[in-house]
This record gives structure tokens, sequence and C-alpha cells, in this order.
């Protein structure tokens, strides 16, 4: 038996590691399709893990630690215009990643018994639900910070003659992403989850 503290430790430290490799390695966490635009990026999988496996205050944690690269590359090599002008602004870098964190944990703990069909639907909601809350909330936190000048956002979009709502713009120009996203981190999430918490469940007995 392990003690649980130093479970947690050794858990946390994985999950760092995996995210800085994510991060900072090409074409693993961020993959992109079209020149100019953000990236895909797979680690919502990460995020959506930590919170089935380690709870909402754990998914929370993680998606935070995400956020704070998200920042720091944002700062100090970014890959493109869009990135700055959203990933250096701290409720847009910040808040989608923690919550998307949080709610992979409180779904998560919806999987409670031992039917496989269960968990399997619960993990594949969880690793939906955390793409789309990161994705959403990325969308919506940036047209209410772009609301009264969004000239310079629309202009790195490609979007100037567009007259639609920005909300509209960002979810046309960032759906795509967000799909593919989605579809992925729902896919993986209970393929990998289910095994890993088996795992856990025997070091921890």
């Amino acid at each position: 038996m392990i003690n649980k503290k130093t479970f947690r430790v050794a858990i946390s430290a994985i999950f760092v590691a995996i995210i800085l490799v994510q991060t900072f390695v090409p074409y693993i966490g961020y993959i992109r399709i079209l020149p100019g635009l953000p990236s895909i990026t797979t680690i919502p999988l990460t995020v959506a893990l930590a919170g089935c496996l380690m709870g909402p205050g754990f998914g929370a944690s993680i998606g935070l630690f995400w956020g704070l690269l998200s920042m720091f590359v944002a700062y100090t090599q970014p890959g493109d215009i869009v990135s700055i002008l959203l990933f250096r602004n701290i409720l847009i870098a910040l808040v989608p990643r923690t919550a998307a964190g949080f709610i992979a944990g409180m779904i998560g703990q919806a999987a409670k018994d031992d039917s496989k069909f269960q968990k399997t639907v619960v993990y594949t909601i969880t690793g939906l639900c955390t793409s789309l809350t990161n994705t959403l909330l990325v969308v919506g936190i940036t047209s209410l910070w772009y609301m009264n000048d969004p000239s310079v956002l629309l202009h790195s979009l490609g979007q100037t003659q567009n007259s639609a709502p920005l909300i509209a713009i960002l979810i046309s120009v960032l759906g795509i992403n967000g799909i593919v996203e989605a579809i992925f981190t729902a896919v993986l999430t209970p393929a990998i989850a289910m095994p890993l918490k088996q795992v856990m469940k025997r070091k921890m007995s």
C-alpha cells in the first residue's frame, strides 16, 4: 500500500511533466492546421484524465498549470498573432483551463460503480465537457474583452469585412479546432482513464 500523500505528489509530478512535454515538444500538445490560427491542442485530454482520476481540485490545479504555461508561451514563443492577443490576457489564459479541469473532476466523480458501460459513458462525457468548457470560455471571455474594440482581433483573424457579432465570428473561426479537440478528448478519455483507474486502485489497496 502506498501512502496517499506520497501517491498524490507522484501523480502531480507525472501530470506536470506530461503537460510540459505537450507544451514544449513540437506536434505533441499543439498541432497547427491552419497558418495564423491557434493550434489544435491535445492537452484537454490530459486535464480530463487528471480530473477523472483525482477529482475536481486536482483537475483545476492541472488546468491552472496549463493556463500559466499558455500565458508563458504567449509571451516567450507565440506561434501566431491570435495566441498573443488571447493568451497574454490572464483571464483568457487561466479561467477556461482551470474551469475545464474542475468540470472534469466533477463529472468524473459520477463513475463510481463497476459497470464498464457506465464508466465509458461518464468518462466520454467528461472528455467532451472538458474540451468544450475550455473552448467556449475562451470564446466567451474573448468576445467580452474585445467587445468595444474588436478591430485588432478581427484583423488578425482575417475577418475585417465580416459584420457578424464578434462571438459568432470567433465560434466560426475557432469552431473547427474546438470540434476536433472535443472529439479527440471524448474518444480517448475513457480508453485511458479506465485502465489507469484500475491500476491506481491496486496501488492504493
